[in-house]
């Protein structure tokens, strides 16, 4: 993964899911443009009413799951803002880590579980594929827990705001092919409590990667919630 050096002066915002509006007004006061995407057909509505007075302001109807961000944005640099549905939480982060390369940051509220699995550490219990994906793409910060009450009607789960600045781990280390390396640390999650060594055997002799385990300082009966980014990389690397 390798990122050009690029000035963050020609931005604008996309915001995710922009429903009535609220926080499309507060990015609208960057003077930034601002592209809110909206499924919701009554809501475009009203977000278009909202874009007759306020020039900067494009409204795009659809989902974002089908959208390509880098066109929206038209070459200029990325901040995102979204208040993400909890059940496609990890999917919409997959299609963000695609336009990676673009983005400066990303604020979202989600799912106050998967927000500390985005910024868990090894040897959290937390800490899997969507921590190491994340941390690869972006450097993720708890910024805020939200009470159930800041929302109508209040969610049964809780809720946080999680921030993420790019670029992430990954801009350091060398990986030429993204989902193959994620493909790869996916294989290493897909028994957690199985050791590495066997979660690894169709790609590699156990005693092979216990001996690159060694080579890390690491227990040969490592599992995957042990690793770093940046170990995983090592492994990867090593086996490939």
């Amino acid at each position: 993964m390798q990122r050009a050096a690029t000035g963050k002066e020609n931005y604008c915002w996309i915001e995710i899911g922009a429903g009535h509006g609220e926080m499309t007004e507060h990015l609208l006061k960057s003077g930034a443009p601002v592209i809110a995407v909206e499924l919701d057909a009554p809501l475009v509505e009203r977000l278009k009413k909202m874009s007759q007075t306020q020039p900067n302001l494009k409204v795009v109807s659809g989902d974002v799951l089908q959208t390509n961000l880098a066109a929206l944005a038209e070459g200029r640099r990325m901040r995102i803002y979204g208040n993400l549905p909890y059940y496609i939480t990890s999917p919409i982060l997959h299609h963000l880590f695609v336009s990676a390369e673009q983005i400066d940051e990303v604020h979202i509220v989600i799912q106050l579980e998967v927000a500390q699995r985005l910024t868990a550490r090894p040897g959290n219990k937390l800490y899997g594929y969507l921590s190491v994906a994340t941390q690869f793409y972006s450097r993720p910060d708890f910024a805020l827990r939200l009470p159930r009450g800041a929302f109508r009607p209040p969610p049964e789960v809780g809720s946080a705001l999680v921030s993420l600045c790019f670029p992430g781990e990954g801009a350091k280390l060398g990986i030429t092919d993204d989902q193959a390396f994620l493909e790869f640390v996916k294989r290493c999650f897909g028994q957690k409590r199985k050791t590495l060594s066997n979660n690894l055997r169709e790609l590699a002799a156990p005693e092979r990667v216990r001996g690159i385990l060694r080579e890390l300082k690491l227990r040969e009966d490592a599992r995957a919630e042990q690793l770093s980014v940046a170990e995983f990389a090592v492994l990867y690397q090593a086996i490939s």
